[in-house]
């Protein structure tokens, strides 16, 4: 591991510090910059898809368009260029992600002819996945994944709870309202009715006519408050109990974030960190 870090170059290590770090002045101004792009494009595709602006400007879209895929094609082989393990980096979410942000552009040279353009239509669609890259410049996601890792068996327990309720609740009103009321015409339609009940939803396409069923579904809508405030209240008691201090710096082998500030080594691979 030691040899590895060694033989990582300056020029490859500058560059890995300013895409993949935020605590450095650089690579705080390259964030606000990728976000600004990601946002550009994003916009450009929503905008696009507005008739008038598609019929009127569509010139101006397809300049920005390129202009957008040259830039996040450039930083998609910075960012394979500069990390140790670039094939980790291009099969992890983020990694896969940057790459659905370029691949629809280039595609267009290979799909051709008119029954194309509607395979074509879709595919720009996948530019919108460049929104989700902001999601790595949140500070604090490492601890909230965290929290909700750590809350996985009383989320569990929970929801199994629930998936009973629905059941005995939707077969109740099916009992109840099934043979005077043709929306209640089965217990799994019952259920559908519990779920979207009990999560105050509330589509309003199956409604009780009893005087029973409507009692009961007033105490569905407010045991629903109840059910919706407790995985928030788990994950709020992990989150006051964890509470530890992140930083912006990513791993050069797994390109991963969330390390305290005094680490050394990678909790996710064991490797040396650069700083």
């Amino acid at each position: 591991m030691s040899e590895e870090v060694k033989t990582f170059s300056p020029t490859r290590e500058k560059i890995y510090e300013i895409i993949f770090e935020s605590d450095t002045a650089l690579g705080k101004y390259f964030d606000i910059a990728l976000l600004i792009f990601i946002l550009g494009s994003v916009i450009t595709v929503i905008m696009e898809s507005v008739d008038y602006w598609h019929d009127n400007y569509l010139h101006i879209f397809l300049i920005l368009e390129w202009f957008f895929t040259i830039f996040f094609t450039i930083e998609y082989i910075l960012r394979l260029y500069c990390v140790h393990r670039p094939w980790k980096y291009a099969t992890s979410f983020f990694g896969v992600i940057d790459l659905l942000a370029v691949i629809p552009t280039y595609l267009m040279f290979f799909l051709t002819g008119a029954q194309s353009l509607i395979v074509i239509r879709s595919l720009r669609l996948l530019r919108v996945f460049r929104i989700f890259k902001i999601g790595t410049y949140m500070e604090h996601g490492a601890l909230i994944v965290e929290s909700m890792r750590a809350s996985r068996g009383k989320i569990a327990v929970f929801l199994y709870f629930v998936i009973l309720m629905v059941v005995i609740i939707g077969s109740s009103m099916y009992v109840v309202e099934g043979d005077i009321n043709d929306q209640f015409d089965s217990i799994p339609t019952s259920i559908y009715w519990a779920i979207v009940t009990l999560t105050t939803v509330g589509y309003g396409d199956i409604t009780p006519v009893t005087n029973f069923g409507k009692l009961l579904s007033a105490i569905v809508m407010i045991t629903g408050y109840a059910v919706i405030a407790v995985p928030t209240g788990i994950i709020s008691a992990n989150l006051v109990r964890k509470n530890f201090k992140v930083n912006g710096q990513a791993c050069p082998h797994c390109s991963l974030e969330g390390h305290d500030n005094n680490a050394v080594h990678c909790k996710f691979c064991g490797e040396k960190l650069l700083h």
